[in-house]
């Protein structure tokens, strides 16, 4: 992923994660071999029962943003632990992280909900 220097956000370009180029339908058309590896890790992040959960937590939270510090209820999970979930899912491109003091907040793309949302269509238009 890539690590932004100390520019303004307002100046900073929109990235494009070519990871999200793989989530075309798959009704649409046959997936390359490349689009079924790159879109196996996505789902592989996700197809972790603590990571689903962690990701609906965040996605779920007021304001769509959690801090780390609130993420760990209900788990019987040690914070490193939650931390290397999270850290899977920030690296698969799901989340994206800031933090702010001692503390790490996380909140979903946009982008990479709307891919792995995509990937299951089956309107074609037709």
């Amino acid at each position: 992923m890539c690590q932004y220097s100390k520019v303004p956000p307002s100046q900073l370009l929109p990235v494009i994660d070519d990871r999200l180029a793989c989530c075309t339908p798959l009704a649409r058309e046959p997936m390359t071999v490349e689009q079924a590896a790159t879109a196996a890790e996505l789902l592989k992040a996700v197809a972790d029962p603590v990571r689903l959960r962690l990701m609906s937590m965040v996605l779920s939270y007021e304001g769509g943003e959690a801090c780390v510090c609130d993420l760990g209820e209900g788990f019987d999970l040690s914070q490193p632990t939650i931390s290397h979930h999270l850290k899977v899912l920030h690296d698969a491109g799901l989340l994206d992280r800031e933090k702010r003091g001692v503390w790490v907040y996380y909140r979903a793309r946009p982008a990479a909900m709307a891919a792995l949302g995509d990937l299951f269509s089956t309107d074609l238009g037709l």
